[in-house]
Formats: structure tokens, sequence, C-alpha cells
């Protein structure tokens, strides 16, 4: 799994001009699966991402995570995250995984997460042409990926 977590101040997703999800001060989370991924990436990366520690405490260190400061969180699933630019100019996804192997690890995800943060979690749509809308809050944007533990 391969993620980008931007720190934000607000975020939003619509889908067909309506509101799917909107969030306050947390991280928004584009998540990108390949083939490869298991539920023991789910699960490491959830618990990576819940406990980064990537907001400001008192002193203005970042020092807390999601969880400290009463965040939310915003998951969208972004499969592009997985494109191969090397040959030519048109990106190939042939990394990402088909739908019957991500919905069901993105759906995992957004569980897992449901879990370690109840009622903090909003979501995109799996699939769906989706407009996101966010402030960034820094700039903060950290990419994990899965493979490497980074």
């Amino acid at each position: 799994m391969r993620t980008v977590i931007q720190r934000v101040s607000e975020a939003s997703v619509r889908i067909e001009g309506k509101t799917k999800g909107q969030i306050g001060k947390g991280l928004l989370v584009l998540l990108g699966i390949e083939d490869a991924d298991s539920q023991e990436d789910v699960r490491w990366l959830v618990h990576k991402i819940k406990n980064l520690r990537i907001f400001s405490d008192a002193e203005g260190k970042m020092n807390l995570s999601v969880e400290d400061i009463g965040g939310e969180v915003l998951i969208i699933s972004q499969f592009t995250l997985h494109a191969k630019t090397k040959k030519g100019f048109r990106p190939s996804f042939v990394r990402a995984a088909k739908p019957d192997i991500a919905i069901p690890l993105y759906e995992e995800f957004i569980r897992t997460f449901e879990q370690e943060l109840p009622g903090k979690i909003q979501t995109g749509t799996f699939g769906a042409m989706m407009q996101i809308s966010l402030v960034n809050d820094g700039p903060v944007t950290i990419i994990i990926d899965t493979k490497n533990k980074e």
C-alpha cells in the first residue's frame, strides 16, 4: 500500500456535485493498493498513520498524533499512486490492484481505522470520479509505502 498523507485544517470530497465526506482538522489519506498488499499491510499502515506525530504541541513541535488532537481522517482510494512513468509519457498502472483485490482491502482499511478512531472517519467512494478539496496545514505531506516500511 502506498499513501500520501496530508495534515489538513479541513478537507472534503465531492462526487457528482454532492459532498460525500468532510472533515475539519486532521488527515487526508490518499490510499493506493497493489496486488501484493494484504491485511497485514492494512494493520501496519493504520497503526502507523494513527500514531504519526505530525501535529504541533504547545511548544510548536510536531509531537502529537491525529488521535492526540481528536482529529478526523478522510480516506480516499487512489490507484494512480502506483503509476509507473519510466517509459514514454502515458503512466502505466499495472501494479495497481484490480477491484476484486482492492475493494476488500480498501473496506478493511476503513473498518480498521473506524475501530481505532470511532466516529472520526470519512471516505470517498472506491472507483468514483471525485473532487477533493483541502487546506494543507503547514504544508505537511508524508508519503508511506508498506513495502519499504517508510
